[in-house]
């Protein structure tokens, strides 16, 4: 999985669609293998960062789960001790 795409389900408080939109907009990047579409792409690209967002929020607003909701700031500091002890 890209890096950069963060888990968005179980949150208190939930995904935003900001949020959702900037995983599917990574995610679009990584299957297009480009990060800026020429001029003649942009309309598919745009579309296709619209609609999978669309299907994510569709996608985590019908997750169950019996888990507690996750903690933003504990979750980013867990992250934050991951890279520290990866890349020093």
């Amino acid at each position: 999985m890209c890096r950069n795409i963060r888990p968005l389900n179980n949150f208190e408080p939930p995904a935003t669609r900001d949020e959702v939109t900037a995983a599917a907009l990574q995610f679009v990047r990584k299957v297009s293998g480009t990060t800026k579409p020429s001029q003649a792409n942009q309309a598919a690209f745009d579309h296709a960062v619209a609609e999978i967002a669309h299907i994510t929020q569709h996608l985590l607003d019908d997750l169950v789960t019996t888990a507690p909701p996750k903690n933003r700031e504990v979750e980013a500091e867990k992250a934050r001790e991951r890279a520290r002890l990866r890349y020093g």
